[in-house]
């Protein structure tokens, strides 16, 4: 069963969590209320600003009014300034009155004041310019008129104000529910908070001591010597489920231990047990290796005697060749356990084919392609002589075409490139692979060797090199055979 991702957590974020979430809560609790309580004020805010407005236009009436009546009974210019300033602010306050077509009721009411403020600025102009002309008869009679409109705009603008007024009583009346609403919402949803807060502490304290209190239970039962106690649970990856899983491996390290005691006890006493045989084993093996020295020394001198004997008989042939397989188990003697000079691995390369030449009549064509100066370079000994012996015997022994061996010698950079190529019948990339993982002996067949594999060579020059990557197979298929390079590092002129 798959874990919360939750419970993985630390503990520090864990606790982070659930603060933050309960402060979220609260904070979007309090908004609510805030913005509620935003929306009450701006309502009323409104509801004011209305009634400040009317208030304002039925101020500004009443000093178009009074300036007109002033100058119509003075004809002064302080008047005249007078009404002209109260003109324009009356003209600028009434613009904000809706002019449109429109179903409200209270929007057509102020569209009729303002109507009819414009209207009555038109007679109050007309009266001050009579005035101004001593045409007495027109300026009285359009004094009458506006004296007449202005009072109708003061019973519009009175009607719609105790309109208002009205509706904005019923406004505050739904505002105050609203509010009291709120409050009543706002007290349950804290009180609710609350207790999901305390729930949550409770709920994730409880958890977090129950994985306590049973590993502090196991850790008493470890502390009375008891190691075969039921391990705890590891139910998270957070500090308390470190804690555990570092607790649990060291009371399998310690079984794990104590078993291993036991196991060396006996150990230790089926091994004194078979100390005398061991010894004779011993004497057994060092009898043997002597025996396997002697027989190729052996081997060698009479290889020797054998060509001095032909040439003694003039037999230049049997000599050359006795003396090839002389030099060639000089060579496995001497040096199968110490660096050579590639130089000396050239060599044995050519008393090796020279030997199978004379098995296959000459069939094989061995083309050498060496640079001289990077013959110094050290070598484990038997690394060439088997790339070109399996060459021979799983390359080109079975093709009834002419067979050629390519051994080339060249400085690469840094480095001394050795190839060793035929053009036999080619490898497949499992077989390329399998030699190359040190599982070359699956392939193999009962023809003749010298007993060195390719897996032995391979690992032979991964000591030596300190690397894993020495050889590189290349095939390409029939007639076009296959390439074992390796690359040794150029020690100059030493």
């Amino acid at each position: 069963m798959r874990r919360h991702k939750f419970a993985d957590l630390p503990l520090q974020i864990k606790i982070t969590v659930i603060y933050i979430l309960s402060s979220v809560l609260i904070l979007g609790v309090n908004l609510s209320l805030l913005i509620g309580i935003s929306t009450v004020s701006s309502r009323l805010q409104r509801t004011y600003e209305d009634n400040l407005y009317l208030n304002e236009i039925s101020n500004s009436l009443d000093k178009v009014q009074d300036s007109m009546t002033r100058y119509l009974n003075s004809k002064s210019s302080d008047a005249l300034e007078e009404y002209y300033l109260s003109d324009q602010e009356f003209r600028n306050i009434i613009e904000g009155l809706n002019s449109g077509i429109t179903d409200s009721s209270y929007d057509l009411m102020q569209r009729n004041i303002k109507n009819m403020s414009d209207d009555y600025l038109d007679l109050v102009s007309q009266a001050i310019e009579a005035k101004r002309g001593r045409n007495v008869e027109k300026y009285r009679l359009r004094y009458e008129s506006a004296t007449e409109m202005y009072n109708y705009i003061n019973i519009y603008i009175e009607s719609l104000n105790n309109r208002q007024f009205e509706d904005n009583s019923k406004t505050y009346s739904e505002i105050s529910v609203s509010l009291r609403s709120m409050q009543n919402v706002s007290l349950v949803v804290m009180f609710v908070v609350i207790l999901l807060n305390v729930f949550a502490i409770v709920n994730y304290t409880g958890r977090l001591i129950k994985p306590l209190r049973t590993l502090s239970e196991s850790a008493n039962e470890v502390a009375k010597g008891n190691f075969d106690v039921d391990l705890p649970r590891v139910e998270s990856k957070d500090e308390i489920g470190v804690v555990t899983s570092a607790f649990n491996k060291m009371v399998v390290s310690i079984r794990n231990y104590i078993s291993q005691i036991r196991e060396n006890m006996e150990n230790e006493r089926r091994h004194k047990e078979k100390e005398l045989m061991m010894e004779t084993h011993l004497k057994d093996a060092q009898l043997k290796y002597l025996q396997a020295q002697i027989n190729p020394h052996f081997l060698f001198n009479t290889l020797n005697a054998g060509a001095q004997l032909a040439m003694m008989e003039g037999a230049d042939k049997t000599y050359e060749f006795v003396q090839n397989m002389s030099e060639f188990f000089r060579y496995n003697v001497k040096h199968s356990d110490e660096p050579i000079l590639l130089k000396d691995e050239i060599d044995l390369v050519d008393h090796y084919m020279f030997i199978i030449n004379v098995r296959f009549a000459g069939e094989i064509k061995f083309i050498k392609q060496i640079d001289e100066d990077v013959l110094n370079v050290h070598i484990p000994g038997m690394i060439l002589q088997p790339l070109v012996e399996n060459a021979v015997n799983h390359g080109v022994r079975n093709v009834d075409y002419d067979k050629v061996i390519t051994v080339s010698v060249r400085k690469d950079g840094s480095e001394v490139c050795v190839s060793v190529k035929d053009n036999g019948i080619g490898m497949s990339q499992e077989t390329i692979n399998d030699i190359l993982i040190g599982n070359s002996k699956k392939h193999s067949d009962s023809m003749d060797s010298n007993g060195v594999g390719l897996d032995n060579v391979i690992e032979r020059l991964r000591i030596f090199l300190d690397r894993d990557d020495v050889m590189e197979i290349i095939s390409e298929g029939e007639e076009k055979g296959t390439e074992f390079i390796f690359r040794l590092p150029f020690e100059g002129d030493n």
